[in-house]
């Protein structure tokens, strides 16, 4: 099966469960990718290797060569529009990743800045069982 199919259903096929994310919101396939060959030719030259996933850098920008790369599941979960994102240090991630580099429970960390009492930069260095995170920068 080719693997671009799901990626053509999302954006093209309004019965497509997942629709209502991807071509609902004038998501699109670039007209080269509708051809197998060449997305798959495309896909063998972008670091494509089983197990990783197809993702836009841009989630509000189309299915096209210069706005895709393959990544990890892990990864492509931390790219969702639906996730929040912190910047820090001119640096911005989800928080799940922020919670990740900083070694701080992404539960915690969520609860320290919801609180509103921790301003983003004590959420991520406040000590944590004595061990003190140093953002890069």
């Amino acid at each position: 099966m080719w693997y671009g199919i799901s990626m053509l259903q999302r954006c093209e096929n309004p019965n497509n469960s997942a629709y209502k994310d991807y071509g609902g919101r004038g998501i699109t396939v670039c007209g080269e990718w509708h051809d197998p060959v060449v997305f798959i030719n495309w896909a063998l030259v972008s670091g494509w290797q089983k197990g990783l996933q197809i993702d836009r850098i841009d989630n509000n920008g189309d299915y096209k060569p210069d706005n895709c790369r393959f990544v990890t599941p892990k990864e492509n979960n931390r790219n969702r529009r639906d996730n929040r994102f912190i910047t820090f240090n001119g640096r911005t991630q989800s928080l799940a990743a922020w919670a990740e580099e900083a070694g701080v429970n992404r539960v915690t960390l969520q609860s320290r800045i919801d609180r509103g009492r921790w301003p983003i930069e004590r959420a991520l260095t406040e000590s944590i069982r004595g061990r003190i995170y140093s953002p890069p920068g």
